[in-house]
């Protein structure tokens, strides 16, 4: 007997059931958890690896939505947005913020409750003060020698 589906047509807690790398396209995708914070800059130290988030958003980022304004053509403005995907999460995973349903998973670890896949309400995020809504401060508002004043520390 195969699982229920959802009202979305997952099956319930499918993340636990299956490896990354075996996930539908929709079932990756309802991991994200609309946080935002994969649209923010990130500052790499080049000796330790060591990886800090900013308050410094993507132009395309509308942290009202905590959704990029133009996701379906961002690279086109960003050719530098990483498209993360079970192929190449491997390679990704060590700069996605600590609380990433993405990151969390490619740990071993599970699903904080405020995830909306968990509570059912993709509000949660927010209301559990994880998400980047009206957090940011547009790049093209600072200079990028000035984003060292802007780093937040994980998670938020």
């Amino acid at each position: 007997m195969s699982d229920p589906i959802d009202r979305n047509g997952l099956a319930p807690r499918f993340w636990e059931k299956k490896p990354l790398a075996k996930l539908s396209k929709a079932e990756w995708e309802a991991l994200c958890d609309g946080c935002g914070k994969c649209c923010l800059n990130k500052l790499e130290d080049e000796e330790t690896g060591e990886v800090a988030l900013t308050r410094v958003a993507c132009r395309l980022f509308d942290d009202s939505t905590c959704r990029c304004a133009q996701y379906p053509i961002r690279h086109q403005f960003v050719p530098e947005c990483i498209v993360l995907k079970p192929t190449n999460i491997d390679e990704h995973a060590y700069w996605m913020p600590q609380t990433c349903a993405y990151r969390l998973l490619w740990e071993g670890k599970p699903l904080f409750d405020w995830h909306p896949l968990i509570s059912g309400d993709p509000e949660t995020v927010h209301e559990a003060g994880v998400s980047m809504r009206d957090r940011t401060v547009p790049e093209f508002e600072i200079g990028e020698d000035d984003w060292e004043d802007h780093i937040i520390e994980e998670p938020i």
